[in-house]
């Protein structure tokens, strides 16, 4: 019932290990970078798009 051999009970031991070793602060830390990072690049990429329209 996985996804290429890889079973939710993998996954949730997975999950379990990174908030063991890297601690929840620090998790919620990159998550906020990474999505500030994907919005500076679509922001990025609609600006990019409006000036070679123009």
């Amino acid at each position: 019932m996985g996804l290429g051999g890889i079973h939710i009970w993998h996954l949730l031991i997975l999950l379990v290990v990174v908030v063991v070793v890297f601690g929840s602060k620090r998790l919620a830390g990159a998550g906020e970078d990474l999505g500030a990072a994907i919005r500076d690049f679509r922001n990025a990429l609609r600006d990019d798009g409006n000036i070679r329209n123009k």
